[in-house]
């Protein structure tokens, strides 16, 4: 049998890290957490990741009053807009998973233009992808200048807010159309000094891994704890637990997994358990183990009384059922308790949905995390844990006065009410049972209708695996996530794209058809094709066929001076080429940005983000820089989804100039390339002046349209 005195928090096996904390708090319930975060963000100077399964810019991150008292925003989005005005220098990074379409009802509508272009530049967001198929990214992180750092249960989104008192009939408890919800419990640790780093480092390797860049380190020299809020540990280590899905050649990780057993096996009289999901039989076996072990043990268990859809009913519910079959088949099931807080008037009789992923051991281990008991946290999903093991007696009481207080909230007294109860009755689960008189109480969760059948097994291994899904073919966007990538195929992959367009290249270079890259001869053929009248319109078909075949751009602009009156002329060219611009644009939309990611791998999130960042400007650079020919810069800008207005004016600011040279020069333009002369020369310098100041100017209309659309 384990001894109590044993290690359950140990670096490289149930945790990652194991870090010093000057300080740490346990937030209830939505009203604390939030108002804690905002207190935090008001301090902040130099740098926040918010991390998220979701991330909602109509989140309003408020206190027990639901209002804001600090003369700032209420909702998520604009009050990060206020920061950065307050502190220009301040970077926020948000990186939220790419999530898959069965959630797409739940969430916000288009995130990364909520998040990322209606905002200022000093925000930058990510849509995290990197992780195998099925699996999801569901760590809830927030940290603020290295230190101090949230982490737990509690995404920034709408839903989660709510008081400790749970009133039905709150009227501050609705979403963003007005519609009221459920009451909701969950539960986030604060922590700061070299665990609040440990969590920086953390979140940094993951954006460096999905965005492709590598943030500043911050040197901090002041304190962002939220004023007045009294930590409930002092000096103590905090493990750091995760999971992480083998992928992409890096081995699994189960940390979380392997403290929860440890911590199962220390247990010694009372294991206390908060969890959304309960459908780990690998756990579930651990449980009934230690209990057959120590016969003095028992488990409480409170959870949500109802799964909400009809996909966690059977996968979930219909789990929770064969979680506790185990308990059941053990024989110590009179030890063990599955529980929901009920409330009074609610006649749904739903109780609190309990969202938290919580539990403490004794008096000894207190677990604090993102992680669900179900098989996905354990193995799938990336997650992140937080763990306290203490042996220091004012320690040992801190646990106690969380688990009394958790207990009070559930069953409508006091915390000192409920540590005398257990004191009398001698366990917690008597302590319970005597309780829960009230019409707040805890009741046990009635499992006699959870689905146990076929269909249900079928969907708990899709919706709840225990491994990332293999099948390559497998349809990723409905679970999310990638297949994992081959490095061969990967470079096959490229290998053939960069062929395909090397060959086309070299096509209009080195075979007979490069003939037709010469204005003079490519003219001549047009002319002994069509009748005059519809050569305009042959113009602007060519112009669209030559941007798919990579058909040098330039030339085809030229021929057109040279063919034309200078009003057509300019016309047909900048017709043609915006034509063309667009058609190639929506060639690599529909390729998608994943598809181009799998084929040039993560570097697509630089270009992405150089582009978007200042639109217009970037896109018209490019069409004068001859960094890569035309049709490979519209493919790109089209799959990385590169706004299409932000697209478009960007080449007609970058195309715009050129097409009105060739046009007025006409029959001039081939002996201005051949022998410029000093004074042609200077007139291309002066256009090239009128060309930038005349993008910066587009670039300054639309960045004032963004911001007066905000306001």
């Amino acid at each position: 049998m384990p001894e109590e005195n044993c290690s359950v928090l140990i670096e490289g096996e149930t945790c990652w890290r194991l870090a010093k904390a000057g300080r740490v708090k346990v937030l209830i319930d939505g009203a604390a957490y939030f108002q804690a975060l905002r207190a935090a963000l008001l301090k902040a100077e130099h740098s926040v990741f918010i991390v998220g399964w979701d991330i909602d810019s109509r989140t309003r991150l408020v206190g027990e009053s639901g209002e804001p008292e600090d003369g700032y925003a209420a909702e998520l989005r604009a009050l990060l807009m206020q920061l950065i005005d307050r502190r220009p220098d301040l970077k926020i990074h948000l990186l939220l998973w790419d999530y898959s379409v069965l959630y797409a009802l739940e969430r916000e509508l288009l995130p990364a233009v909520n998040l990322d272009w209606i905002t200022p530049p000093q925000v930058s967001v990510c849509l995290d992808d990197v992780l195998p198929m099925g699996a999801s990214h569901h760590q809830k992180i927030v940290v603020i200048d290295d230190a101090v750092a949230f982490s737990g249960g509690f995404d920034l989104t709408i839903r989660r807010w709510d008081t400790s008192a749970h009133e039905v009939g709150n009227s501050k408890r609705v979403d963003p159309n007005g519609d009221p919800y459920r009451p909701f419990h969950d539960i986030q640790m604060l922590v700061d000094g070299d665990a609040a780093r440990a969590l920086g480092e953390l979140v940094r390797n993951r954006w460096a891994d999905a965005a492709c860049e590598t943030p500043i380190e911050i040197t901090r020299d002041y304190d962002p704890w939220p004023d007045d809020l009294q930590p409930d540990f002092a000096d103590v280590k905090v493990g750091i637990s995760r999971t992480l899905a083998a992928h992409d050649g890096d081995p699994v990780v189960r940390e979380v997994e392997a403290s929860y057993r440890k911590a199962i096996e220390a247990a010694q009289k009372t294991i206390y358990i908060e969890n959304q999901f309960l459908t780990a039989e690998g756990l579930a076996e651990c449980l009934a183990r230690r209990m057959r072990e120590n016969v003095d043990l028992e488990v409480l268990a409170v959870g949500p009384n109802v799964h909400q859809s009809w996909l966690e009913e059977n996968s979930m519910n219909a789990g929770r059922r064969r979680f506790v079959r185990i308990i059941e088949e053990a024989g110590v099931q009179d030890r063990f308790r599955l529980l929901y807080p009920a409330l009074p008037d609610y006649e749904s009789d739903q109780g609190v949905m309990v969202h938290a992923k919580f539990m403490i051991v004794d008096d000894r281990v207190l677990k604090v995390g993102s992680a669900n008991l179900n098989n996905r946290s354990m193995g799938v999903d990336s997650e992140c844990d937080l763990s306290l093991e203490v042996s220091e007696a004012r320690h040992r009481k801190a646990v106690r006065a969380i688990r009394d207080r958790l207990l009070a909230e559930h069953l409508g007294t006091e915390a000192d009410k409920v540590g005398a109860a257990i004191e009398s009755e001698g366990t917690v689960l008597a302590a319970v049972s005597k309780l829960s008189a009230g019409e707040r109480c805890l009741k046990p969760i009635d499992l006699s209708d959870a689905p146990d059948n076929d269909v249900a097994r079928a969907v708990g291994h899709l919706a709840d695996p225990e491994r990332p899904i293999e099948t390559p073919n497998f349809p990723g966007d409905m679970f999310g996530g990638q297949p994992r990538k081959r490095p061969f195929a990967r470079i096959a992959k490229l290998v053939l794209v960069v062929g395909a367009c090397l060959s086309l290249m070299a096509v209009w270079r080195f075979t007979p058809l490069a003939g037709l890259v010469e204005p003079e001869t490519f003219l001549h053929l047009l002319q002994g094709l069509v009748a005059d009248t519809w050569m305009p319109v042959l113009m602007v078909a060519i112009f669209v066929g030559g941007g798919i075949l990579m058909f040098p751009v330039t030339v085809l602009i030229v021929v057109t001076g040279m063919a034309f009156e200078p009003l057509t002329a300019f016309a047909i060219a900048l017709c043609g080429s915006l034509l063309s611009a667009s058609a190639t644009y929506y060639l690599g939309y529909a390729m998608g940005r994943t598809s181009l990611r799998n084929i040039m791998g993560k570097r697509t999130n630089r270009i992405r983000r150089a582009m978007a960042r200042r639109g217009i400007l970037s896109v018209a650079t490019l069409r004068m820089a001859p960094v890569a020919p035309f049709t490979l810069i519209n493919i790109v800008a089209g799959a990385s989804r590169i706004r299409f207005l932000d697209y478009f004016m960007g080449t007609l600011a970058g195309m715009l100039p050129g097409i009105l040279v060739v046009a007025l020069l006409g029959h001039q333009i081939g002996e201005f390339l051949r022998e410029p002369e000093s004074t042609q020369m200077l007139l291309l310098g002066g256009g090239l002046v009128l060309w930038l100041a005349f993008s910066i100017a587009l670039q300054a209309a639309a960045t004032k349209l963004r911001a007066e659309r905000d306001d």
